[in-house]
């Protein structure tokens, strides 16, 4: 009973941030007409392709999150176990990753260059939170563990873990 209770709040978390944000989103497009200018028809389909990588790869990171971590994405309801498996193996933050993906995407959808801006100083803002709050908290919690892992796996940009010195 205790997986379906922590299954369900990650879902309503999740529901929630990707409301949050596509409200952000809905908000900012409000700009474009004070910048004058719209991106071309075929970035609909390239923010479609990120819109739909970065939703599948979220998705993942949450049942990651709910069934090995033993708890949701959230901050204030964190897993109670260290994950490094499935996409964090390969990257230290694939939900921001993920999450960015979609939100870069749907500006890409909507021909939006507010949007899209707006994804960037998010992307940037993700950056600064991870460095100074999010990795220092980590450490404390699970020790060297985390530190080794961060040593093997990147931050931002997939790539195959290295290997311990």
């Amino acid at each position: 009973m205790g997986h379906l209770w922590t299954g369900f709040r990650a879902a309503v978390y999740a529901t929630g941030f990707f409301f949050l944000w596509y409200y952000i989103a809905i908000s900012v497009e409000s700009l474009d007409e004070k910048f004058g200018v719209h991106l071309p028809s075929w970035t609909y389909l390239l923010g479609l392709w990120f819109v739909g990588l970065g939703a599948i790869l979220a998705l993942i990171c949450v049942s990651t999150f709910v069934h090995l971590g033993k708890g949701t994405p959230a901050p204030f309801d964190p897993p109670r176990r260290f994950v490094a498996t499935g996409p964090y193996r390969y990257v230290r933050n694939p939900m921001y990753v993920g999450g960015l993906m979609v939100f870069l995407g749907f500006g890409l959808m909507q021909h939006s260059p507010a949007i899209v801006i707006l994804a960037v100083v998010v992307a940037f803002g993700f950056h600064v939170f991870v460095a100074t709050v999010e990795e220092p908290v980590l450490e404390r919690r699970f020790g060297e563990g985390y530190l080794a892992y961060k040593r093997q796996v990147p931050r931002w940009l997939p790539a195959r873990p290295r290997e311990a010195p």
